[in-house]
């Protein structure tokens, strides 16, 4: 049987994903009805698991639960393909910061949204969206209206020498206002970007040895230490990359036992969040050390990807499937998203 890939599910939907619906009661009414929820991690790690914390609007029912961010006032947004038998179309679901629906938009990411981030520029602050499907980085405000679109690289050389695929899965903003954008579902290439848009380079290249990537899917802008790093989840290498910010490589990450398929970062005070997309949420120190693995489901799901096709009811309490995105919320909390074809929004509450 040919093996299953992350790529290869953007394609093809299962049958049984499909015919899935969310129930509006899991988890969260028995969590109203006392009952105890699953606790992760340990020491100053430690974390209840409400699964399915944020739930579609009316109408709505969740496709591939790919990126999250939070804004300054605390809003939290969500984007998802939007499931086959979604009656609404919008791609971008907006909640307060106590899980309560507020707006939707962006019915043209419908399939495609995947790399969500947000950035300040000046007093105003924008989203930068990954479209998969129409293979486009979309600079939008917070509601949605579009300032800015990036397709086809063809100032880049290594896309005019020849044909080759461009699909962007996430970006990074450096402090001078460049931006970085990884072509991870294309050809694996991560192209640098002045903040009017202006083409100026690449970082690394394709491939498998050092300062070399493979899916680069996930990129963050690590301020943790005295000089900020380009930080790249190598995921095809299932490894972690560091750069200067004018793209010399520093370091390759490489720890098997503790962090398989990285797809991408987020950072508050000296910790970094990971998303793994075989099973597991980690904790990482300022050294890329592993100091927390939350939820691993590795035991249960076996291959990545292979429990797609399963309902909730299916799924194991306190477990993770396939963890796509994680943020820190404003209080501390983590937010987790998966790749799964009726969607999961995972909150991992502080205790």
């Amino acid at each position: 049987m040919k093996k299953q890939t992350r790529r290869s599910f953007l394609t093809t939907c299962s049958a049984a994903g499909l015919a899935a619906t969310l129930p509006a009661f899991y988890l969260r009414a028995s969590d109203k009805s006392g009952t105890r929820l699953p606790v992760l991690g340990s020491g100053a790690h430690t974390y209840e698991c409400v699964h399915d914390w944020l739930l579609p609007p009316e109408g709505m029912v969740w496709g591939d639960t790919h990126g999250l961010c939070q804004d300054e006032q605390g809003h939290i947004y969500v984007g998802h393909t939007v499931h086959k038998s979604s009656m609404r179309g919008e791609a971008i679901v907006v909640y307060d910061e106590k899980g309560r629906f507020v707006r939707a938009f962006g019915e043209e990411f419908r399939g495609g949204a995947h790399g969500l981030k947000l950035r300040h520029e000046g007093k105003t602050e924008f989203l930068y969206h990954c479209d998969i499907n129409r293979c486009k980085v979309v600079k939008t405000t917070l509601t949605g209206e579009v300032t800015w679109v990036h397709g086809y690289p063809r100032e880049d050389s290594s896309y005019m020498e020849r044909p080759i695929d461009f699909v962007p899965t996430n970006v990074a903003f450096a402090p001078n206002g460049d931006f970085y954008v990884g072509d991870g579902y294309g050809s694996s290439h991560m192209l640098r970007f002045s903040l009017a848009g202006k083409f100026l380079g690449e970082v690394g290249r394709p491939g498998h040895g050092d300062g070399e990537l493979d899916t680069p899917h996930g990129l963050w802008l690590d301020r943790r230490g005295e000089t900020p790093l380009l930080v790249v989840a190598d995921r095809g290498n299932r490894r972690i990359q560091t750069f200067t910010l004018d793209g010399a490589h520093l370091r390759t990450i490489k720890d098997e036992a503790h962090l398989r398929m990285p797809c991408n970062f987020h950072t508050q005070g000296e910790w970094m969040v990971c998303p793994d997309l075989d099973s597991q949420v980690c904790i990482l120190d300022r050294e890329f050390n592993v100091v927390a693995q939350l939820g691993d489901g590795k035991a249960e799901n076996g291959e990545v990807g292979s429990r797609r096709s399963q309902s909730r009811t299916q799924f194991t309490p306190g477990k993770f499937i396939t963890p796509h995105d994680a943020i820190f919320l404003h209080n501390g909390d983590i937010l987790v998203a998966e790749w799964l074809p009726i969607g999961r929004i995972t909150l991992l509450r502080r205790t």
